[in-house]
């Protein structure tokens, strides 16, 4: 259920992105409302079941995010039928170009290696401790990285930096405050996992490599 839930957040934040929304007086993508909800979900993969488990998840995810932008590029090509008059809305909202998509990916596993490995490390150096402190720190961590991959690669040339990095921390903020927000949420959902499954993995003597398949 929790990978389910995380393929959902992740593909969902992918097609909304398109939108842009003015929150208090921040110009953001659509995809904030639910794109930070997979780095919780990351956080709690890696905090209850370890870095091992997680990194399958991530990479799960990254499989079903392809296909899903596979169906739609294909879709798109398909010639449309004669009843179908939405064709060019449909190119407008769905269609991405290879830098926004390359830029997408690149980020999302960046971002969230990265977030698990400072959860993991922090879980061994806390001895299980403040887990507030590592789902907040973890989080500053891989959606900075994120943040910067995603932004770097679909907006450097094209937007000035000064204007790039201030995209880049106050979106980079934005998740985070939201991250923090839902800390008593996440709280929740560790403690009712570890009672449930009876498992609280620490992440000892492993290999972090995120290509690595043992």
């Amino acid at each position: 259920m929790v990978t389910a839930i995380f393929v959902t957040c992740l593909i969902t934040a992918n097609i909304i992105v398109v939108k842009q929304v003015n929150i208090g007086g921040l110009i953001l993508p659509a995809a904030i409302i639910i794109f930070p909800l997979s780095y919780i979900i990351g956080d709690v993969l890696t905090e209850v079941y370890g870095y091992r488990q997680a990194r399958r998840v991530i990479w799960l995810g990254f499989l079903c995010n392809l296909v899903a932008v596979l169906a739609i590029w294909i879709a798109q090509i398909l010639p449309p039928a004669p009843v179908f008059e939405a064709q060019s809305a449909y190119e407008r909202i769905l269609g991405s170009t290879p830098r926004f998509l390359l830029a997408s990916f690149v980020a999302y596993l960046a971002g969230e290696f990265t977030n698990s490995f400072v959860l993991s490390k922090m879980k061994i150096m806390t001895k299980g401790r403040w887990l507030w402190s590592r789902t907040i720190g973890s989080t500053l961590v891989g959606q900075g990285v994120d943040t910067v991959v995603v932004l770097t690669i679909a907006f450097a040339g094209v937007l000035p930096f000064s204007v790039l990095g201030i995209m880049i921390v106050s979106h980079w903020l934005v998740k985070t405050v939201y991250e923090a927000v839902a800390t008593p949420l996440t709280y929740l959902v560790v403690g009712y996992l570890k009672r449930k499954e009876a498992v609280d993995v620490y992440d000892y003597g492993i290999d972090f490599n995120p290509l690595s398949i043992s």
